[in-house]
């Protein structure tokens, strides 16, 4: 079964019309409706029926949905461990959370090296968001992130922890801290709930990210008061630049590793995943 049959039918499965798929493709209409009938004709089902609501997926269509994903995955791993087939025995995409490649990719790349010289490394640095959805597309072989979006056939695990504490640049004392100066920080979900529960009258500040090294930057230039992680808010305190606001507890970030179903027992995963344990617990 030829892969693009499936990633059409992937396309399709997103934006219900037959236009808007062969757009996105860059396909005409008619070759996507010959892909999409290959592949009904190959399953010996119907997938999908079009009518004035636009093109909606059978009870087939719908359980196809899972098995799709998985061989787009299986085929991208395929692909590459084919393509990069050369010096190294193994080869691994793996995707990390911004804040967290800030602080630990060095050394963590470094751990990866000493122990796996035979495997060769590639490493993307993203939102949790977006390594979700490659890890469901067999895009990156595992991710570290912030926020599990429990998809079909991965696999999560806690693995440590980052810390956030508020700093600021005028007062150490949250009570002399004004909303027209405080940068929102919303690093996740998670941790957002977490700022909204400890500064309610916060929420709606005028200036927020969603990434440390540019709330530091803005803190630099601009002053005011933000929640960074441990190690940058000890570098803001040693220059001078800001001071801990201590009447406000840290906010604790937790780390997950995200692997597929199939491979969160391989022990290259499970290596990778402990050089990176190893250094969220220090």
């Amino acid at each position: 079964m030829q892969i693009e049959l499936i990633e059409t039918y992937l396309d399709l499965m997103e934006t219900r019309s037959f236009n808007r798929t062969a757009e996105r493709l860059n396909l005409t209409q008619s070759t996507i409706s010959h892909r999409i009938k290959a592949l009904e004709t190959a399953l010996t089902r119907r997938l999908f029926t079009r009518n004035k609501g636009g093109t909606v997926p059978t009870s087939a269509g719908l359980r196809f949905l899972d098995h799709a994903r998985a061989l787009q995955r299986q085929w991208h791993e395929a692909a590459r461990a084919v393509e990069s087939a050369g010096a190294y025995e193994h080869a691994m995409r793996i995707g990390v959370q911004q804040d967290v490649a800030e602080r630990l990719a060095g050394p963590w790349l470094a751990a990866i090296r000493a122990d796996l010289p035979a495997t060769s490394i590639y490493m993307e640095v993203d939102y949790s968001g977006q390594m979700n959805r490659d890890l469901a597309s067999g895009d990156l072989d595992l991710a570290i992130l912030y926020t599990p979006h429990h998809l079909p056939d991965l696999h999560y695990e806690r693995i440590g922890e980052m810390t956030y504490v508020l700093v600021s640049t005028l007062s150490a004392l949250a009570v002399d801290l004004r909303v027209e100066t405080y940068i929102y920080a919303n690093y996740s979900p998670a941790f957002d709930r977490a700022q909204r529960l400890a500064l309610p009258q916060f929420v709606g500040a005028p200036l927020a990210s969603g990434q440390n090294i540019a709330i530091a930057g803005l803190l630099r230039s601009l002053g005011g008061a933000a929640f960074v992680s441990k190690p940058t808010a000890d570098d803001l305190v040693e220059s001078g630049a800001a001071r801990i606001v201590a009447d406000v507890m840290p906010i604790a970030q937790t780390v997950y590793a995200a692997t597929g179903i199939r491979t969160r027992h391989a022990p290259q995963h499970r290596r990778i995943i402990s050089a990176m344990a190893d250094l969220l617990n220090r």
